[in-house]
């Protein structure tokens, strides 16, 4: 059994909590049966030159594994994903469409959310913000009924559940704050189903578990 660390944060403030990016990785390690030791760093840490040879722009997570070192949570969890038929069938096809659906939560949907979140919660009242929000609401949700529009009737977005799955529901939980998902019903159940799996259920835990510590 390798040993593995995943670098986090000790400390983020109340909205962030169950959004970074730590989440993605213990998720999947727990899909995948492995066990991990967390470091816990904080805003003096991670602007030292000790913590960017780990992770060069100071970001979470950072990981190890017996001398690997990874950063960028994607890339992680397809480091993962490879290696565990929990994640990632083990045929050729399935493995290149579990690729596909992780590329697109994060290439594909990820940006559209990612922009919207920046404007609600950290320029709000900024006049720019304001006017910029309805095509950052457009763009969103053009992502979310296509993707509704896949899952039609299906539990995951393939015939089971993928780490493609693992990283489009902690996309989907960024747009927490708002109704557009919970708007689309396919796609909030799928969130839900997604959710109450056990290993999403371990992680979460595991990751808030030193916000509540800290506070």
């Amino acid at each position: 059994m390798p040993k593995i660390t995943v670098c986090a944060f000790g400390w983020v403030p109340p909205f962030a909590r169950g959004l970074v990016r730590d989440l993605r990785v213990r998720w999947a390690l727990a899909e995948a049966g492995l066990t991990y030791e967390e470091r816990l760093i904080g805003n003096e840490e991670q602007a030292s030159a000790d913590y960017r040879r780990l992770q060069p722009f100071g970001q979470v997570p950072a990981y190890e594994e017996d001398g690997l070192v990874m950063f960028e949570s994607g890339a992680i969890v397809l480091h993962i994903a490879e290696r565990s038929e929990a994640l990632m069938p083990s045929d050729p096809v399935g493995r290149a469409r579990t690729k596909s659906w992780m590329f697109a939560a994060l290439n594909t949907v990820e940006p559209h959310v990612q922009n919207l979140a920046e404007i609600d919660l950290f320029h709000p009242n900024e006049e720019w913000a304001q006017l910029r929000r309805p095509s950052a609401v457009k763009a969103v949700k053009a992502r979310l009924t296509k993707l509704s529009g896949w899952l039609g009737e299906r539990d995951y977005l393939e015939d089971r559940f993928t780490a493609g799955d693992l990283l489009m529901t902690t996309v989907l939980r960024i747009l927490r704050h708002t109704e557009l998902v919970a708007e689309i019903p396919a796609l909030e159940a799928y969130r839900l189903r997604c959710e109450a799996r056990p290993a999403f259920q371990k992680a979460l835990a595991e990751h808030m578990a030193p916000f509540a510590k800290n506070a």
